[in-house]
């Protein structure tokens, strides 16, 4: 592709709309718009990022909130979940919901009735903004579809708040260094919700690295592979089929953060190592076109799909790092596969290996541990975090495993406590990358291309930032 015609492809943003592939969809769908990271060169070097003073927010400290004044914009199918968890924390109390439908601000409230919590409505198209601009909110979540995610966090930033969006937190290389530029500008947190670096095994290998069981870390598999196909055809799972016209519109890794969020904890990625380059491939669509083709011969709501190109069944990238070591990362959600992480961890010393379950451990031969030394082994590298809230999780049903508390107890817990976030706007720009520069390296033959220093070189000195043994904080109770 020429640099004049990548040009133009970028600044209409008609990769994701399908003009330039002739698969146009019927109406506007502004999930798609710019999805191309913008390459410079045939090499596939993205551009240079606008330029701003910077300040680095990785270990930013904001002052202590006593009382935490939580907003929560999307109330579909993380919104409520994230209320439910979060109105389980002390110190928190529930200011305002927002969605384009009245109907589940009305449901969300009901859930909140006869308790402390009495948020005001917002509603229509500008309800996110008028809740982002209230004087009495300290945090806005995030949790709409995610091509909305990033115009909403930069204003919520712009506003004062500090921000927790749902995944992926931006879905082109333009919002990505929007959010960190407004993050730092605005000294404002802005953090991912990757729930899934909190699972068990995850934190535990997270602490298992950290103290050398690995050796030098060499390669890691992860992925996000779980069979969708059921919720994104059904006519009432999301809003305005949002997820199908992604399928529709995208190519690439259109959902990375799941399996990628947990190993780049694991190889410190932004604090002694980063994102260098990738490739990526996909499999043709095997499954979504047959689908949508023979729902429509009898449904005709689902005709628009009809004759649609659908992103390939498999999406494998493989991520080169800074220190040479490698990334495996999967995504699939059509083929009938149970759920599957994979979150392998191999280095010089050891390896671990999550799914499929059993959880798996190795000390350096050809097999596996025991049973009995995998329980040695995993009371001897449980981190603090998760003896002080597995069981609070368990006993407040909290979902994914119980993550979600995890995930919103910590949040606050670092609010309360004037304390950095355990994952900070860098992680939320380096695995959103992914999404845009999956899909240039597929449309490019899976052509290579670099992932950008959202740290602007700070990574080399950069701290850990997820405290899992609670050397501060932890003090925030779980009301059950």
């Amino acid at each position: 592709m020429n640099d004049n015609r990548r040009s133009f492809i970028r600044q209409t943003g008609l990769v994701g709309l399908g003009i330039a592939g002739g698969n146009l969809m019927p109406e506007r769908n502004p999930a798609s718009d710019q999805v191309s990271p913008g390459s410079s060169g045939e090499t596939g070097t993205p551009p240079a990022p606008p330029r701003w003073k910077r300040f680095n927010m990785s270990g930013f400290s904001a002052p202590p909130l006593d009382k935490v004044r939580v907003g929560i914009i999307g109330l579909g199918q993380r919104g409520p979940s994230h209320m439910n968890t979060v109105r389980r924390v002390e110190g928190v109390e529930i200011k305002g919901l927002c969605d384009l439908r009245p109907e589940k601000v009305e449901a969300a409230q009901r859930l909140l009735a006869g308790s402390v919590h009495h948020p005001d409505a917002f509603t229509g198209e500008e309800g996110w903004k008028r809740l982002c601009e209230r004087e009495d909110v300290d945090l806005v979540m995030i949790t709409t579809p995610w091509y909305m995610h990033t115009a909403m966090a930069v204003y919520a930033m712009n506003h004062g708040k500090h921000v927790a969006s749902e995944v992926p937190a931006a879905g082109t290389l333009e919002e990505c260094w929007q959010l960190v530029a407004t993050a730092e500008q605005t000294r404002r947190h802005c953090m991912m919700l990757e729930n899934y670096s909190y699972g068990s095994f995850q934190l535990l290998t997270l602490n298992m690295a950290r103290e050398g069981f690995f050796g030098d870390l060499v390669h890691a598999d992860c992925a996000y592979n779980t069979s969708k196909m059921r919720n994104n055809f059904s006519r009432n799972m999301y809003w305005d089929m949002w997820w199908l016209k992604q399928y529709a519109s995208r190519r690439g890794n259109i959902y990375p953060t799941h399996g990628l969020g947990p190993v780049s904890q694991v190889m410190s990625i932004n604090r002694g190592d980063r994102f260098e380059f990738l490739v990526s491939v996909e499999s043709r669509d095997f499954m979504m076109a047959a689908k949508a083709k023979e729902l429509a011969a009898t449904d005709d709501f689902f005709a628009p799909f009809a004759g649609k190109t659908f992103r390939g069944n498999m999406s494998t990238t493989t991520i080169r790092t800074s220190r040479g070591r490698t990334i495996m990362l999967q995504h699939d959600a059509t083929s009938p596969s149970p759920h599957n992480l994979i979150h392998g961890i191999y280095g010089t010393k050891g390896a671990a290996l999550f799914d499929p379950q059993p959880p798996r451990l190795s000390v350096g031969n050809d097999a596996w541990v025991s049973p009995e030394e995998f329980r040695a082994l995993e009371k001897q590298y449980t981190p603090k975090i998760s003896e002080q809230v597995s069981e609070l999780a368990r006993k407040t049903g909290a979902g994914h495993g119980g993550t979600d508390l995890f995930i919103d107890w910590r949040l606050i817990d670092c609010l309360h406590n004037g304390i950095p976030l355990d994952q900070d706007v860098y992680d939320a720009a380096a695995l959103s990358s992914i999404v845009p520069l999956s899909q240039w390296s597929v449309l490019n033959r899976s052509s290579s291309i670099d992932v950008p220093d959202f740290t602007d070189g700070a990574w080399e000195s950069n701290q850990p930032n997820m405290d899992i043994m609670l050397e501060r904080g932890g003090s925030t109770r779980v009301i059950l």
